[in-house]
């Protein structure tokens, strides 16, 4: 007589049902760490990229800071940040051609689903932050350790 174990039905719905519930508690808790992860990433990239502007003002011989492009094309920002698109959020970079000024924007992509919160500096270098659906802006709140 052959020794058969084979489990039951039974016992793979608990095992199923035991899954299920393990998937509905950590499903949403990574993609609120994704979205942290994304929102990261673009006060980093605008940070990079007030950076790369300074560098770009006191190496280039120019007058006037540079667009996104040119900031890639010069290397000082790697050519996905130079598209204006990078883990979940939109980079816009406004130069002066009269003065010395510039802004960049950061916004989610989708908002909610990539991100929370749109970023912009200027040549100040301060980031600020914005939690609504819309653009940050020079009278929004700074960001600091804490946001």
């Amino acid at each position: 007589m052959q020794n058969d174990k084979k489990f039951s039905f039974t016992e793979l719905l608990i095992v199923y049902v035991i899954i299920v519930i393990i998937a509905t508690i950590t499903i949403p808790r990574l993609r609120l760490e994704k979205k942290a992860a994304n929102e990261a990433s673009a006060i980093s990239s605008v940070h990079n990229i007030v950076n790369a502007q300074i560098i770009f003002l006191s190496n280039s011989g120019s007058e006037f800071y540079t667009n996104l492009a040119g900031l890639s094309d010069y290397g000082l920002i790697d050519s996905t940040l130079g598209s204006g698109a990078k883990d979940g959020y939109t980079f816009a970079l406004s130069a002066g051609s009269t003065d010395v000024t510039f802004t960049v924007n950061a916004r989610p992509s989708v908002y909610g689903a990539t991100g929370t919160r749109s970023f912009f500096a200027n040549e100040s270098g301060v980031i600020r932050y914005n939690r609504a659906d819309g653009k940050a802006s020079s009278n929004s709140p700074p960001l600091d350790k804490s946001s």
